[in-house]
């Protein structure tokens, strides 16, 4: 069954893209949580056109291209977010939200399936590539920092990752040589309780 996503979904694709999905997933988890909506002809055709409006807004040469990556370069964009003690987001930010950014903030269209990068899920500094024409790729900073606050240094953001891993990670089994000992420990004991008991007759 085809959908038009209305908002990015983990591991399916971004708003506005088409994806066909099994119909009991889309009947009971997508559309009623107005994650999509059918694609009809007519919501395809819309679609279409908003794609051909984009690609008007698009470097048409080198030399815009060029212009457009100088333009991004210099950027840094910040989302401020609600972040866990370990830095881990409630939430995520993803290629639309940047997308999004860069048309509120510089007035930028950009084609968000151009935005190589993977949905980001802790705060950090990340450096996002855009191709912007053949051949021109900018590099876009993004900050991503909890609510009203500074973003901690590298050194305290490596802590913070490693400690939810640290919490994350399965119990170690424990050691071969200590299950030796006991299984030992248990075959010593054995023979004392199969002791035959005393003849009272004797």
């Amino acid at each position: 069954m085809e959908v038009v996503l209305t908002q990015d979904v983990d591991a399916l694709g971004l708003r506005g893209e088409v994806v066909n999905v099994a119909r009991g997933y889309a009947r009971n988890f997508l559309l009623p949580r107005g994650l999509a909506q059918v694609a009809s002809p007519g919501l395809k055709r819309e679609l279409e056109r908003r794609d051909a409006q984009r690609a008007r807004h698009e470097a048409k040469s080198v030399d815009e291209a060029r212009a457009i990556a100088s333009r991004l370069d210099a950027l840094e964009l910040r989302f401020d977010v609600t972040a866990g003690p370990t830095g881990s987001l409630f939430g995520s930010v993803t290629a639309t939200n940047v997308a999004d950014r860069l048309w509120e903030r510089e007035k930028l269209r950009v084609d968000r399936r151009k935005l190589q990068m993977e949905t980001i899920k802790r705060i950090g500094r990340y450096t996002v590539p855009l191709e912007v024409f053949t051949d021109v790729v900018a590099e876009l900073r993004l900050v991503v920092a909890p609510e009203g606050q500074e973003l901690p240094p590298e050194e305290e953001l490596a802590e913070l990752e490693a400690a939810e891993a640290a919490a994350a990670a399965p119990e170690p089994e424990p050691e071969p040589e200590l299950e030796d000992e006991v299984e030992t420990a248990a075959e010593d004991a054995e023979p004392a309780e199969d002791a035959e008991p005393a003849d009272p007759e004797a």
